[in-house]
């Protein structure tokens, strides 16, 4: 058992499983910010509507959404009653839990029944849990009976180096170098698992890192934006700002001022 509790085969691959609710104050509406990890969010009983903020066309309505790593925000509305369950995977999770490479999920959302139709009964039989506890023991469950189903498999073709390395570094070119390939089978190897270009990831990674950054010092009130942009990597606030805008739909101080730190799980709202 790992130090959250987590079982410790689950670690490597459940980064989050929490409650939310997304409270009254809302309206039930929250922007999911792009994102490193897959996301599954399962409201506890009315259906999440889900659009792409910038993106033309309808959205969907989902029983249980699952949504693959993305470049864009999405906007997530509750009716009604606006609690559920929120979990999020690294992308070797998605093959080693669900069965399917992150690369079949990339920048899209999709009914979880779908996608992994052994856990198609996994929204209803989280509404006839008592408690929390109960839940969560029972979303476990089912993600250890998936990695027993999948687990060797994903082993043996998830690039866990090649995300390392490009985690660690700020260029394509100096991950590939440690890890003694050329750039281009780096770029095949996590385009094919990831749906996205090595390039993509880094920006994901260093927008997560910037948005850890931002809600501590919101927090703390000890750093500024400046700061915050010279700490996750940026040239400068502005550009800071214009990555902001791109990818969220919003400026950092927008951000804030609409949804602004949240309470730690297991009260904080799906991202």
């Amino acid at each position: 058992m790992s130090a959250d509790g987590m079982p410790a085969a689950l670690s490597p691959y459940v980064t989050t499983l929490a409650a939310y609710d997304l409270g009254p104050g809302s309206g039930g509406v929250h922007r999911g910010l792009p994102s490193s990890t897959l996301s599954i969010t399962i409201p506890e009983a009315d259906p999440v509507d889900i659009a792409w903020v910038g993106r033309p066309g309808p959205g969907r309505r989902l029983r249980a959404a699952v949504a693959g790593l993305h470049l864009d925000a999405a906007e997530l509305r509750q009716r009604g009653c606006t609690r559920g369950l929120w979990l999020t995977l690294t992308p070797p999770g998605a093959a080693a839990l669900l069965g399917v490479p992150a690369s079949a999920l990339a920048g899209e959302v999709a009914e979880l029944a779908d996608v992994v139709p052994a856990l198609a009964d996994l929204p209803e039989r989280l509404a006839a849990c008592r408690s929390w506890a109960q839940r969560r023991a029972l979303v476990e469950r089912r993600l250890l009976a998936g990695l027993a189903r999948h687990g060797d498999r994903a082993a043996r073709r998830t690039p866990r180096a090649a995300l390392a390395a490009l985690s660690g570094t700020g260029r394509v070119e100096e991950a590939a170098r440690l890890l003694g390939c050329s750039r281009r089978h780096l770029s095949g190897a996590v385009r094919a698992e990831l749906g996205v270009t090595p390039k993509e990831y880094q920006r994901l990674v260093r927008f997560e890192a910037a948005r850890a950054r931002l809600v501590a010092a919101a927090r703390s009130g000890a750093a500024g934006l400046a700061d915050v942009a010279a700490a996750s990597g940026f040239a400068d606030q502005a550009h800071l700002t214009r990555e902001w805008r791109a990818m969220a739909g919003c400026t950092p101080t927008e951000w804030l001022r609409t949804e602004g730190p949240t309470p730690q799980p297991p009260s904080q709202p799906p991202r």
